[in-house]
């Protein structure tokens, strides 16, 4: 059975760091692309990052390019998401996917298995 969990979310300041992380299980973690979403309240789900097999290709998104880093434990099943100089929002759950595509896409219909999300908070 395919899980994605996610952790590490909570209430932060504007400029301060987060890193949250996605752990998987069901299935060989380092076979698929991943990815991270968000999704405000109201709001459609927003592709943030994805990442290929290894370390060495990912696709960052222009809204947090340059903050933001994706990168990936397959020895530890494990995906991250590392936010830098966060900015104040209104909050939005986190959710990290898998792939069923072989590209780094940002399509979210092109991911075939979700999270259930972990949320962020950027207030002062």
């Amino acid at each position: 059975q395919v899980q994605l969990v996610e952790s590490g979310g909570g209430l932060v300041q504007p400029g301060d760091s987060l890193t949250i992380s996605c752990t998987a299980s069901g299935y060989t973690f380092a076979s698929k692309i991943m990815g991270w979403f968000r999704q405000a309240a109201g709001k459609e789900r927003e592709f943030v990052a994805a990442i290929a097999w290894s370390n060495s290709h990912t696709n960052i998104a222009n809204s947090v390019k340059g903050r933001f880093t994706i990168s990936r434990d397959n020895a530890k099943s494990t995906l991250y998401l590392q936010m830098s100089r966060l900015k104040p929002e209104n909050p939005a759950a986190y959710y990290c996917a898998r792939a069923s595509d072989l590209y780094l896409t940002s399509r979210s219909g092109l991911y075939e298995r979700w999270g259930k999300g972990t949320q962020v908070t950027v207030s002062s």
